[in-house]
């Protein structure tokens, strides 16, 4: 698995002058350098590349990292309670059932709380394991743009699926049971040694504000 994203474009600056420091040709190079270096250190995880990796507390304060799940299919999803695209899936219980039957299998699933939203409280209403993106840096090193963004990993840790949780991109609950849903559909596929018919779809939702 790939290390969590250190280097940020903020690296990609115009250095600085003075009359000491005068502004070189081999300067300007090193600056560019510098610049594609923040750019392709900040680039959205490719399909079948490794995963970034991170380190982050759970709900409970205990510490996950993504690389103690080797050898696991491991799923993200970007979650907000207040967001309709989520409350969709959990006033209804569909994705605590989902959480479930993927856990009955052997995944690790992970809801990334990247906005430091309140939790509900109520005991057993989050099967899988929520974790807190202080800072947002997971939200970064992933790209994740909306609630719920979703992101299917492989056992060997490589990206398998990113994008929607599922084919219809409405709030209500009603349509759950019309969709495909490319999640289950990835932890199927990898489960039968393929790789997932879809891999990567428009993600709808609630913007992640950074």
């Amino acid at each position: 698995m790939q290390p969590p994203l250190t280097v940020g474009v903020e690296n990609c600056k115009e250095p600085p002058t003075s009359h000491s420091t005068p502004y070189t040709p081999m300067r300007l190079l090193t600056s560019l350098l510098a610049c594609f270096v923040a750019l392709a250190a900040s680039a959205a995880p490719e399909i079948g590349k490794p995963a970034p990796d991170f380190t982050a507390k759970d709900k409970d304060g205990k510490t996950v990292s993504l690389a103690d799940f080797k050898g696991k299919t491991v799923v993200l999803e970007w979650y907000n309670p207040g967001c309709p695209y989520v409350k969709k899936f959990y006033d209804v219980g569909a994705m605590q059932n989902t959480q479930k039957d993927a856990i009955g299998q052997g995944v690790v699933w992970l809801v990334v709380n990247s906005g430091g939203h309140k939790l509900n409280e109520a005991n057993g209403y989050y099967p899988a394991t929520v974790i807190n993106d202080e800072g947002k840096s997971i939200a970064r090193a992933y790209e994740a743009k909306v609630t719920p963004h979703c992101f299917v990993i492989d056992a060997k840790g490589n990206l398998a699926y990113k994008g929607a949780i599922d084919s219809i991109s409405s709030a209500k609950s009603a349509d759950i049971e019309k969709a495909t849903n490319y999640v289950t559909a990835a932890i199927k596929a990898l489960k039968d040694g393929k790789a997932p018919e879809v891999s990567t779809t428009k993600p709808y939702g609630c913007g992640v504000k950074y």
